[in-house]
């Protein structure tokens, strides 16, 4: 029997794109690749766009712990109505949390970094911080 392709997966497609898919773990969003990511470096700053259509401000949180910088939205289907004389043969719609991790340093300060929601994109600014590795120094033991 042959069925619209509207009504299935593409289970073909899906495979092999993801089989050979190289982009590393640390770059994928979890969940689904909805969360978009564009990374810019200036001079003093980088810039990290995210893309979250369909989310709202209050849906989305960022977070920073032990260098990680962690961006979280939540999505929730309330629609509950009902048409009486249809039935839904297939709805897509992400329903959940897709999280993005990104390991910016952890020099880094919270109070430093400066995000914005607008239009669907999360904009963050994240100041570069300079990396002074530490210097040994050589220590004299006292001989009496």
């Amino acid at each position: 029997m042959l069925v619209p392709s509207l009504f299935t997966d593409n289970f073909v497609n899906d495979f092999f794109n993801d089989a050979f898919d190289r982009t590393p773990a640390m770059f994928k969003a979890s969940g689904s690749s909805i969360m978009s990511a564009d990374i810019k470096e200036y001079k003093d700053h980088y810039e990290l766009g995210l893309e979250l259509p369909g989310y709202k401000k209050e849906d989305v949180t960022a977070s920073l712990k032990d260098g990680y910088l962690t961006i979280e939205a939540k999505r929730e289907d309330k629609n509950d109505s009902e048409d009486e004389e249809a039935k839904y043969i297939r709805r897509e719609r992400f329903i959940g949390t897709l999280t993005r991790s990104f390991y910016i340093g952890e020099d880094v300060k919270q109070e430093d970094i400066k995000a914005k929601f607008a239009n669907g994109v999360l904009d963050i600014c994240i100041p570069k911080v300079e990396y002074k590795p530490e210097i040994e120094t050589a220590k004299n033991i006292s001989i009496e």
